[in-house]
């Protein structure tokens, strides 16, 4: 790749800051930094290595900023939900670099589209202060669902941490911002061994990746400091899913149809 302009690295750092904020509060950040990725340069297979960078640290810091902010989890529970995740990212990144996309983004799409449903029809679901029931995390659905997940993560990333909330938030009625916290756990948790393997494969560029990591942990940490701090942060953190959930279904959509 050849050397870029200074202000560049500065743009990847800035699309870092915004994603580290929309993937701690929502998901889907990465709707964001893969295009960016392509378009200072790099190949496909390569943006979606590399951006796995910055999503492992950034959901590092966002779990341990929120376990800072008092928002902590019961382990011996998400181990449930962390096993089959990472086993499910192994093989999705195993798989990466060989799948059509043009039917996945159909798929994604429509998935997409049944959430932003979901969450535009049954407000009182999302923003839920009741005290969750963990215990169905350990359900044989949730586990296989999770693992699924981490397929899908594994592979391409973008959007996982939408899923994952659905699962906590309606499958076990935790609120927004408990689940955003189990969902950084999740997320580092299977995105280090899919990482690895795009290591091994020496698919990662270094010096974009770790640009965009500085963005993402700082607006990890600033999206964290406002979901534990302001009391209404459970709806402005639906409000901000709802946008990102019409954002990425345009975006599936319009790349199924391209593709």
């Amino acid at each position: 790749m050849e050397t870029m302009p200074w202000y560049f690295y500065l743009f990847a750092v800035l699309v870092g800051f915004a994603a580290g904020i929309i993937n701690t509060l929502a998901g889907n950040g990465s709707a964001l930094t893969l295009p960016v990725l392509t378009f200072l340069g790099l190949p496909t297979g390569i943006a979606n290595a590399t951006n796995r960078v910055g999503v492992a640290v950034q959901s590092l810091v966002g779990y341990l900023s929120f376990r800072r902010g008092g928002i902590k989890t019961d382990g011996s529970t998400i181990w449930y939900l962390i096993l089959p995740a990472i086993v499910g990212s192994i093989t999705g990144a195993q798989i990466a670099v060989t799948l059509n996309e043009k039917y996945l983004n159909l798929v994604i799409g429509g998935l997409m589209s049944l959430l932003l449903y979901i969450v535009i029809k049954n407000p009182e679901r999302w923003l839920a202060t009741q005290t969750p029931d963990a215990s169905k995390l350990r359900s044989p659905k949730n586990i296989a669902f999770m693992f699924m997940v981490g397929i899908y993560g594994g592979f391409i990333q973008v959007g996982v941490g939408i899923f994952i909330l659905a699962t906590l938030v309606l499958g076990a009625g935790y609120n927004l911002t408990q689940a955003n916290s189990i969902k950084s756990l999740l997320v580092f948790a299977f995105t280090v061994p899919a990482l690895l393997i795009f290591m091994s494969k020496g698919m990662v560029n270094w010096p974009l990746g770790l640009l965009l990591t500085v963005g993402q942990a700082a607006g990890a940490w600033i999206a964290v400091s406002f979901a534990v701090k302001v009391p209404s942060s459970n709806l402005w953190i639906r409000r901000l899913l709802i946008v990102v959930l019409l954002g990425a279904v345009v975006l599936f959509i319009v790349k199924y149809v391209i593709q």
